[in-house]
């Protein structure tokens, strides 16, 4: 059979040269990359936060810090899947519209420990005051470590302000009235104080939200029935008259 001429932009060229395929799978990875990426920096699904997803408090904003500093993210994620399995557990699965103020974000891949996407007021302060300085004292079966030290180290002072700056270059709405307000926030707060108030608030917003959707349509939905049933006894009567 007589050898085929090829040109240089084909398969030929690419099996035959590892440098070319290498230089070709990368540009065809990142400009698929490219396409999957750069629309969700326009979408308000992931964008805009979902109702209920407010900036955090100076007080939560240090607890994230120490919830960081302390690798709690290693051992916990904050993403419940859209899973049955998972949303009976933990609840509502989790959007991207509920990180928009996270930076950096703390989904997390391991479970060592629950999900704490939905913690928020599931237990009291008290509670989690326990967990953290001895977590065998609430859960027998527990091997997380305990942090004893967080009640006893103060956060004032520490540069709350300039962490709120910050934030806010990368979209966080704070004010200058709410910045200015941050040192006396936290006045006083110890770490454990701090990383309490951050777990506290993992969730809450979201679910209260849903919470009074859920209540708004069930009331819509039941004046509109009542609604109906009043405007079908007329008829009704007059049926019955006739």
């Amino acid at each position: 059979m007589a050898n085929k001429n090829h040109g240089f932009f084909s398969h030929q060229t690419l099996e035959k040269n590892i440098g070319w395929m290498i230089i070709a799978s990368i540009l065809v990875v990142s400009f698929a990359g490219l396409v999957q990426i750069i629309p969700l920096f326009f979408q308000h699904s992931t964008t805009q936060p979902v109702a209920g997803v407010e900036p955090y408090s100076p007080l939560r904003l240090m607890g994230r810090d120490v919830y960081i500093r302390e690798g709690c993210v290693g051992c916990h994620s904050q993403q419940v899947r859209v899973l049955a399995a998972e949303v009976q557990r933990y609840g509502s699965y989790s959007v991207a519209a509920e990180s928009v103020f996270d930076h950096p974000f703390l989904w997390g891949s391991k479970r060592t420990g629950p999900d704490l996407a939905r913690v928020g007021e599931r237990n009291s302060d008290d509670w989690h005051r326990r967990h953290l300085r001895n977590p065998r004292d609430v859960v027998p079966e527990s091997n997380m470590p305990a942090y004893p030290w967080l009640q006893k180290t103060v956060i004032t002072g520490q540069n709350v302000e300039q962490r709120m700056r910050a934030l806010r270059t990368l979209g966080v709405p704070y004010t200058d009235e709410e910045i200015a307000a941050a040192p006396k926030a936290i006045e006083g707060k110890t770490e454990e104080d701090a990383l309490v108030e951050y777990l506290q608030g993992l969730g809450v917003g979201v679910r209260k939200a849903q919470l009074a959707k859920q209540a708004a349509e069930a009331k819509k939905a039941e004046e509109a029935k009542t609604s109906q049933q009043s405007s079908a006894q007329p008829a009704a009567q007059a049926a019955s008259g006739g």
